[in-house]
């Protein structure tokens, strides 16, 4: 479980986030949603340590994530950044290898290539393993970091905006791949999400959050309701029940 407790981020005078509380559950799909400048890609920094928190406590699996050892926190929790960029000219296998640096430090073992080979299938990515990265679309790029993520092999994965250059039918496919990874490998897995029905049709848990705090959380059931989501984004949205799922739509 990640458990928040009284967490505060500032930026000089600005503060972020505000007090926010909250559990993850454990070996579930959360989804994170919420308006631009809600603070959803700055509370999956925080858990993940890519930021210092300004106040406040956040745990994995009861590892305290401000004092535990980074090659712990790392073999326990992997992140996909929004801004996953690399300057180096790298193959799809080099960049997937440097999932199991948690475990191998640099000196792949067999294990590890059993990891990287696992996580090319996985991602349906073996005829592009010896592309470049500059080579690829940017859908396929962004497979290939989802790869490398899979491949650090940890329990919990966060990924902020993991549909980030994909149309829909591969959005599709990669949410399907995130359910999976839950479902078959007890994964936990925390994603920031902007696409409302992606989060109602796929997660078990979403957090709706606003100005910096959490408005609401639950299953999808209780949070993808009209009055919730109209109040959220400041626009009137209106949620259909079409073959058992909750789907809604929105009016300027």
């Amino acid at each position: 479980m990640i458990d928040a407790r009284d967490v505060v981020k500032r930026h000089g005078t600005t503060t972020v986030l505000n007090g926010v509380s909250l559990q993850i559950p454990k070996r579930q799909f959360t989804a994170i949603i919420g308006p631009n400048g809600a603070g959803k890609s700055t509370l999956l920094s925080l858990v993940s340590r890519l930021m210092p928190l300004s106040g406040g406590q956040v745990s994995v699996d009861g590892l305290d994530v401000a004092t535990t050892a980074s090659d712990a926190l790392s073999r326990v929790l992997a992140i996909l950044r929004q801004d996953n960029q690399s300057a180096l000219r790298l193959t799809v296998r080099d960049l997937v290898g440097f999932g199991r640096f948690p475990h191998s430090k640099g000196r792949l073992t067999p294990e590890d290539l059993r990891h990287v080979e696992d996580a090319l299938d996985y991602l349906q990515l073996q005829p592009l393993a010896e592309r470049f990265l500059d080579e690829l679309s940017g859908g396929q790029r962004q497979r290939a970091y989802i790869a490398m993520v899979l491949c650090q092999d940890t329990p919990y994965m966060l990924l902020d905006e993991p549909l980030n250059n994909l149309d829909m039918a591969h959005a599709v496919a990669m949410m399907k791949l995130l359910r999976r990874a839950v479902d078959e490998r007890g994964k936990t897995v925390v994603v920031v999400l902007h696409d409302i029905n992606f989060a109602a049709c796929y997660a078990d848990h979403i957090i709706a959050m606003k100005d910096g705090a959490v408005a609401h959380e639950g299953p999808p059931q209780q949070v993808v309701r009209d009055e919730v989501l109209s109040a959220l984004y400041g626009i009137e949205v209106t949620v259909h029940e079409v073959k058992g799922q909750r789907l809604c739509h929105y009016f300027a």
